[in-house]
């Protein structure tokens, strides 16, 4: 498959890039600073502009997104509406301009994390971010079929413990090679509307 990947440079992206490419697909690598294709995705019309470079592709799957962690006393309204902005919106944003982009049975893939069902402190404006895009996922299932939809949950990366374990005492860490899998699982199988809860 053509599969263009959002976030392809961080360190999920990175990783799914590898596992998807190595099973024989055609990665189109999409970030703000370097990848085949430079743009942001919070941005609409670089979202469009994206699309028109790349072309048609088979799946489109996101490994985006940032939120600001602050105690719910020190969070403005401006870093509500920045979570939702880069997590949310611009993941939406791939999905609703890449209907008409993508085959008639194609995927999209998105991510979101373990803070819409598990919060911390200093965590609510990721876990609002993380559950609205949840939310969306299965809401917009029931109306693109036969397209597919699917959102990947996971918790702390193994890898990434060491700057940033101290934020999720007692949650047990999932290494990105199982988190990768979930992502082939979405875009290679049959499953849409899920979120896929590692």
């Amino acid at each position: 498959m053509r599969i263009l990947l959002a976030g392809a440079t961080g360190t999920l992206g990175t990783y799914v890039g590898k596992e998807l490419a190595a099973r024989g697909h055609d990665i189109l690598a999409v970030a703000r600073r370097s990848g085949d294709l430079r743009y942001d995705i919070t941005d609409p019309a670089q979202v469009s502009a994206m699309y028109e470079r790349a072309g048609r592709v088979d799946a489109v799957v996101s490994t985006a997104g940032h939120t600001p962690f602050k105690a719910i006393t020190e969070l403005t309204a401006e870093d509500y509406l920045a979570a939702y902005r880069g997590k949310v919106a611009g993941q939406i944003e791939l999905v609703r301009q890449g209907l008409a982009r993508i085959g008639e049975r194609g995927s999209f893939t998105l991510i979101s994390g373990v803070l819409a069902r598990e919060p911390i402190p200093s965590g609510s404006a990721a876990s609002m971010a993380n559950g609205a895009l949840e939310a969306f996922v299965r809401a917009a299932a029931i109306e693109i079929a036969p397209q597919r939809i699917n959102a990947v949950s996971p918790t702390v990366f193994t890898e990434s413990l060491g700057t940033y374990g101290d934020y999720f005492p007692g949650m047990e860490p999932v290494p990105l090679a199982r988190v990768a899998q979930a992502y082939v699982r979405s875009v290679e199988g049959a499953l849409t509307g899920q979120v896929f809860v590692l």
